[in-house]
């Protein structure tokens, strides 16, 4: 099993609209690398649901029931895909991105290194270290 983090932001598809869905496609991701992230996702990968721009924290879990498909909100002819998440847990409690940034144990994290990529993988290291921060206790290694 392989961990995941993406994000969304809250004004255009939230957490609790992807807990109201149940199932939803991952679709917009217009970014090479996020791109291949998601072409690499399997059934049952687990990741972190993000709110970006507005609350910046670690909302939820979701897990992949549908992997790598042509994006449907993509213009014919182009290369990006979508998979398809579904709603697992909310995190008791939010993971904000200045906790995140500040503890030392995250600092090669993707979202700390890479911060503009919007599907990034998460080390299992740092799934059950996370996991532990948000009181989470569901899907982790350890």
């Amino acid at each position: 099993m392989a961990y995941w983090l993406i994000k969304s932001e809250p004004d255009a598809f939230s957490w609790d609209q992807q807990v109201e869905n149940v199932v939803e496609p991952w679709t917009g991701v217009r970014n090479h690398s996020a791109k291949l992230n998601l072409q690499a996702m399997r059934l049952g990968d687990l990741a972190f649901f993000y709110h970006s721009n507005i609350g910046r924290e670690i909302v939820g879990v979701v897990e992949v029931v549908r992997e790598a498909y042509p994006d449907p909100s993509a213009e014919p002819g182009q290369p990006w895909v979508s998979v398809d998440m579904k709603a697992v847990a909310p995190m008791p409690r939010p993971v904000g991105l200045a906790a995140i940034k500040a503890d030392p144990a995250l600092a090669d994290l993707a979202l700390v290194k890479l911060s503009r990529l919007s599907v990034g993988p998460v080390s299992a290291a740092h799934w059950n270290y996370l996991c532990g921060l948000a009181g989470y206790t569901g899907g982790r290694d350890g």
